[in-house]
């Protein structure tokens, strides 16, 4: 009896053992179930916010931040005061400044575009009353051209009959000669970001109505700006026919070197071709002070012949 007694108690001793197990084991498996069903909320919540992260990057685009400081300095004229009018005009992304009273130290120039806040600078630099230098730097790091303007022509002196909205932004067009040269290239990319209006500039109008055109031609850079017409004045209610109209300025830009920096550093590119316009009157002074010369040198050589071939006087001679 006591035999049987005891195998019934160890039976019921192993089973409360299994029983255990199996709880024990059920309690790791849920658990693991959890710590599994963590894991995969976690991967798919960093996975949905990177894929989020992603969209936001790419739906946020860099934003076009070009701003230009225009100013001149003390000296000009009319002519180029108008012309700087044009500019501005025909730029909403501008900011003009008051004239630099010093020629000689243009290191000031980046500090002032640091303090209206642009990164990039239009300076024209007149000589004498009467020469023209533009100079076109990426400010504060470079690089920088000098280039002497020539065949100016105001908006208002041309008097064209093309028009355009101010603020509109317009197209900038480039000859395909500047792919050819490495100063080409580099001038096409200065200009590009100088005079190519951002699309959320200030004073600027979501209108595309005219074309910006630099055409190089004999090493000097044509500017022109023409007006998009869709039809035609003479027919307003014919079909669409798509014509350029000029409007205006117009002037001639002569490379004379590109600077590594702002406004200073080494020389990147020279224009051997380049003669000042102050060399140029030198030369022709000096060829009207030979043509004076030689005038005067033949009217020495006839007075000298004249009084070789006079005669002398004859004492026997009757005078009348």
């Amino acid at each position: 009896m006591a035999t049987v007694l005891k195998a019934q108690s160890q039976a019921a001793n192993n089973l409360e053992f299994k029983s255990g197990k199996r709880k024990e084991k059920r309690k790791r498996d849920d658990v693991e179930d959890e710590d599994v069903v963590m894991a995969d909320s976690r991967l798919a919540s960093a996975h949905t916010t990177g894929h989020l992260q992603d969209e936001e990057g790419s739906q946020k685009k860099k934003r076009n931040k070009q701003r230009v400081l225009l100013l001149c300095s003390r000296g000009v004229t009319s002519r180029m005061r108008h012309l700087m009018n044009d500019l501005e005009a025909l730029l909403p992304h501008v900011k003009k400044d008051s004239k630099l009273d010093s020629k000689n130290n243009l290191g000031l120039l980046p500090e002032l575009a640091e303090l209206n806040n642009c990164n990039n600078t239009l300076y024209f630099e007149a000589r004498r009353h009467e020469d023209l230098y533009m100079w076109a730097a990426k400010t504060p790091n470079g690089p920088s051209i000098k280039m002497h303007v020539q065949n100016i022509h105001t908006m208002d002196e041309l008097k064209m009959t093309g028009n355009c909205l101010k603020g509109s932004r317009g197209i900038v067009s480039f000859d395909k000669v500047f792919d050819e040269t490495q100063w080409g290239r580099l001038v096409k990319e200065v200009f590009t970001q100088i005079f190519g209006v951002p699309p959320l500039a200030r004073k600027s109008k979501p209108f595309i109505d005219h074309i910006l055109t630099f055409s190089l031609l004999d090493n000097k850079i044509w500017f022109r700006n023409f007006q998009i017409m869709e039809k035609d004045p003479e027919q307003p209610n014919g079909p669409l026919q798509t014509s350029l109209v000029e409007i205006g300025p117009r002037f001639v830009l002569t490379p004379i070197k590109i600077f590594e920096g702002a406004f200073n550093g080494t020389t990147i590119f020279s224009n051997p071709e380049f003669v000042s316009p102050a060399a140029v009157r030198m030369a022709i002074r000096r060829s009207k002070g030979e043509k004076y010369r030689i005038r005067k040198g033949v009217e020495s050589e006839r007075s000298s012949r004249r009084d070789l071939r006079r005669r002398p006087e004859d004492e026997l001679a009757v005078s009348k």
